[in-house]
C-alpha cells in the first residue's frame, strides 16, 4: 500500500482552512434519481451534518482513485460497482475539492457504522437543499445538482 501522506490542513488563500495536504475529494453516488448522503459523525470537522463520502487526497491518488477509497473506508462501498459519470472542481488556486458523481446499484453499499459517519441515506433531489449539509457541500449543491440532473436526462 502507497504511503498515506495527504492528512494535514491547508491555509487556503479564500481564508478557509481545509483539509487535505494535496487537496481531497468525495463521492456522491446516485441511483434512480437519488443522492446517497452520510451524516457526519459530531465530532469530526463540520460534523453533525450532511454530506458525501471523502476526504484528503494522497500525493499518488487520482480525485477518483481517492473518493473510492474514501467510500469504502468511511461507509464500506463496494467500489467495483460504481460507475463515474461526472466530476466536478472546486478549484481554490492552491487547494481543491474534486466531487466525483457516479452510479451505483444499492447492492453496492455495504454500510457499516465507522466513526466518522452516524447514518447514510438516499434523498430525492429535491430534499436535499433542505438539509443540513455541510457547508461546502452547500456551497457547490447548485453546480452538482445540475450535473447529477443531466445523469438521467
Amino acid at each position: 500500500m502507497a504511503a498515506r501522506d495527504g492528512d494535514g490542513w491547508v491555509y487556503c488563500r479564500c481564508g478557509l482552512k481545509h483539509w487535505g495536504l494535496h487537496g481531497a475529494a468525495g463521492l456522491l453516488l446516485v441511483d434512480s434519481r437519488q443522492i446517497l448522503l452520510q451524516h457526519r459523525a459530531p465530532w469530526v470537522h463540520n460534523g453533525d451534518t450532511w454530506g458525501i463520502p471523502g476526504g484528503a487526497r494522497d500525493s499518488h491518488e487520482s480525485p477518483l482513485e481517492a473518493a473510492l477509497r474514501e467510500a469504502r473506508e468511511e461507509i464500506g462501498l463496494a467500489t467495483e460497482l460504481v460507475q463515474m459519470q461526472n466530476e466536478h472542481r472546486d478549484d481554490h488556486g492552491d487547494w481543491r475539492y474534486d466531487t466525483i458523481i457516479a452510479t451505483a446499484s444499492r447492492e453496492a453499499l455495504l454500510f457499516k457504522n465507522n466513526h466518522e459517519s452516524i447514518d447514510l441515506r438516499w434523498f430525492s433531489i429535491e430534499e436535499i437543499s433542505g438539509l443540513n449539509l455541510h457547508p461546502s457541500f452547500a456551497k457547490s449543491w447548485d453546480v452538482v445538482s445540475a450535473l447529477v440532473r443531466d445523469i438521467g436526462d
